[in-house]
Formats: C-alpha cells, sequence, structure tokens
C-alpha cells in the first residue's frame, strides 16, 4: 500500500522523500515496483476482463453471486469472495432492481381527463404547449405538495404553487 502511494505521487515528490516519510526502503520500493506481477494477479486482471463484460450483459445489475454462477459455467474456477472483491477493486457495484409500485389508483368510477398530447412532448413555438406535475416533499412538519408548470419550448418553469398538509 506504502509503495502504491509512492508511484502514485511519483511526479509531484521525490521517492527519497516520501521513502523517508513513509519509513520504507529506497531499495524495497524499486525492487517492488520492477518486480513482475504474480501469476494471481495475472489472473484477477484476465478475471477483470471477463467480470465487465459480464457486467455489461447484465446492464450493470449483476453482482457477484450471479457473476460468479455464469463464470462457472463458463468452465472458470472462481469463488464468489474472489469475484466480490475483484467487483470491488474494479468499483463494479450491482444496481438494485426496484419492483414497480403504481403510484395511483386507476380502479375509480372518476371522470378521466383525455391525453392531448398524445406523448408528442415537442413544441415548436413559446407557450403552445405547457405540461404539469404534482409531487410531495417529506419534510420535518409535515408533507409538502409541489406543483409545476412547464413550457414544453423552453423547459421553463411557467407556474409553481406548494402546499403544506
Amino acid at each position: 500500500m506504502k509503495y502504491a502511494t509512492i508511484r502514485q505521487h511519483e511526479a509531484c515528490h521525490t521517492v527519497t522523500l516520501m521513502c523517508r516519510v513513509l519509513t520504507v526502503s529506497r531499495s524495497g520500493y524499486y525492487a517492488w515496483r520492477n518486480r513482475p506481477p504474480t501469476d494471481r494477479a495475472q489472473a484477477n486482471a484476465q478475471l477483470a476482463v471477463d467480470l465487465h463484460r459480464i457486467f455489461d450483459e447484465h446492464k450493470g445489475r449483476a453482482g457477484a453471486p450471479r457473476i460468479t454462477k455464469q463464470l462457472r459455467a463458463e468452465g472458470q474456477r472462481v469463488g464468489k469472495n474472489r469475484v466480490a472483491g475483484v467487483m470491488q477493486s474494479e468499483q463494479l457495484r450491482a444496481k438494485a432492481a426496484h419492483k414497480y409500485k403504481a403510484a395511483t389508483n386507476s380502479n375509480h368510477k372518476l371522470p378521466v381527463a383525455p391525453n392531448l398530447l398524445a406523448q408528442d412532448f415537442t413544441a415548436s413555438a413559446p407557450n403552445q404547449k405547457w405540461v404539469s406535475d404534482i409531487t410531495y416533499i417529506a419534510t420535518d412538519e409535515g408533507w409538502l405538495y409541489l406543483a409545476v408548470v412547464l413550457d414544453l419550448y423552453s423547459r421553463l418553469v411557467v407556474g409553481w404553487r406548494w402546499l403544506s398538509a
């Protein structure tokens, strides 16, 4: 770890100074720097390439258990902890899939306003099409409701209003 830090900052500081501050020998640092990578390091580098490939195939949603399973199916002998370690060193972190949860109750007898835009969110001039949305925000004092109106041409806020519950 100390040697890696020295290598990282070689352009900014002298090796002699950094070795003295980190209490390591210069000869030890140069021996480490010139040492060829171990078989395990080379295998981990190849594993990292495979991890990136599989991670991208799964659109960033595969974690160490699923990637380990796929690597084993491809004939590689790897363990989940090793895959997890290499993923961590490569800064690969699986995105959790969220289940869809309907926010509105569509099963009602109330009248529904027609969709006048029909999914066409383009406007050729200002004030042709406005869209609106409402959201709620949790605060220490209770829920805060925020409604915003946007002009689709300029994407600017035409108006807004908040209400506290």
